[in-house]
């Protein structure tokens, strides 16, 4: 689990660090309460004095009666929760791909196709022979520039719908 702490400094800046990534067992609410409640207390950073709490939305953590967020404003009454804003701007820009039927059809496709190639290890194998193949081609006719980390061959990655850069991540050429 990687935690983040936001905060206001002594000149009252709003700051926000990334203080680690904590090991947990599992990802129950209370082992993840625990788990934040022992680092912060082992950094002697009061539990009182939380005042918010954001997470991704996975329902462990913004359950109103059991989820992660309930655990903490029990003990904490003023750790208000605020799902994570970047979180919810990466499944409104999937929403809103999706309105764009040309956009949507492009990535329709490319997960199918990724699903089928990376399904069979022969079948990425020999997309990676023709890559091998056709790289070459290509920059003895100009069709591609050559230079520092250029025309790689890369591995085929699925696009995810809680985070757009895997989109983009699915479709560039390495």
């Amino acid at each position: 689990m990687a935690l983040v702490l936001r905060y206001v400094d002594k000149e009252g800046c709003i700051r926000e660090r990334f203080f680690g990534v904590i090991h947990v067992r599992d990802t129950m609410a209370l082992t993840l309460k625990e788990a934040i409640f022992s680092t912060l207390s082992q950094h002697n950073l009061a539990i009182h004095n939380i005042r918010g709490q954001g997470y991704d939305g996975a329902s462990n953590r913004r359950g109103e009666w059991n989820g992660l967020q309930a655990l903490i404003c029990h003990e904490c009454p003023y750790a208000y929760y605020v799902h994570c804003l970047a979180h919810r701007l990466q499944l409104a820009l999937v929403a809103a791909s999706k309105e764009v039927a040309s956009v949507h059809q492009f990535f329709s496709n490319l997960v199918f196709i990724i699903n089928i190639v990376t399904a069979s290890s022969k079948r990425n194998d020999e997309l990676k022979e023709a890559q091998a193949i056709e790289v070459p081609t290509k920059i003895a006719n100009g069709e591609l520039e050559t230079g520092r980390e250029l025309n790689q061959i890369g591995t085929l990655k699925r696009a995810g719908d809680t985070r757009w850069g895997s989109h983009l991540d699915s479709i560039l050429v390495y």
